[in-house]
């Protein structure tokens, strides 16, 4: 039997930190996810300049270390590299994969967006992807009007098609959590869910369980 890599352990759910939808203290919010089990932050700011986000990505760099967890940037190799990073995450308007692999060497993560099958195929077909976020499966304010909502046979369409772990992302919560694994996603990534929730660390817990007992 094939044994599961510590990463994909570390991403059963994935915290994406975006300030613009943080209601609290952005560092205490990562930290109190961290506290509740969290292992994998995902740090997306997409209208910082170069030297914020380097600094917000040491901040959050120091915290994921303290609890042994994984820190992904969001589209910029050049931050990711400086900041030791553990991967790279690329969209739509990202990187090639395989020019992302080449900046980031072997050892890195890269992760891939997809919203449909014909961007899986094309995803898997780069061959330097180790995951897949796949969204958004139910709606969401941040991709409304922009991509049709997968659903759950959605969802279920892209794991089956994908040889790479599918993690479930867009308007993920504790039940959608349960349902998305049930579903065949390896685990969920959430933002609002935990950053924009008044008990960040109760929201974690809630997922990690949802997602606990999707998987049994």
């Amino acid at each position: 039997m094939t044994q599961t890599p510590r990463w994909l352990n570390q991403m059963r759910c994935t915290l994406i930190a975006d300030r613009g939808q943080c209601i609290g203290d952005f560092d205490t919010t990562l930290d109190a996810a961290l506290r509740a089990g969290v292992r994998a932050v995902h740090l997306r700011e997409k209208q910082m300049t170069t030297r914020d986000l380097y600094e917000l990505a040491l901040r959050a760099r120091a915290l994921t270390q303290r609890y042994g967890a994984l820190l992904i940037l969001n589209d910029r190799a050049d931050i990711a590299r400086a900041a030791g990073a553990d991967g790279l995450h690329l969209g739509w308007q990202s990187l090639p994969p395989q020019i992302a692999r080449r900046l980031m060497g072997r050892k890195a993560l890269i992760g891939k967006s997809v919203h449909n099958l014909d961007e899986t195929r094309e995803a898997l077909a780069s061959g330097c992807v180790d995951y897949l976020f796949a969204s958004p499966v139910f709606e969401t304010p941040s991709k409304a009007g922009l991509v049709p909502t997968l659903g759950l046979k959605g969802l279920a369409a892209i794991c089956r098609a994908a040889n790479v772990p599918v993690i479930a992302l867009g308007g993920i919560d504790a039940a959608a959590a349960c349902s998305a694994v049930e579903a065949g996603a390896a685990g969920v990534a959430v933002i609002r869910a935990i950053m924009a929730a008044p008990d960040p660390h109760r929201a974690a817990a809630d997922l990690l369980a949802a997602v606990s007992a999707g998987a049994r």
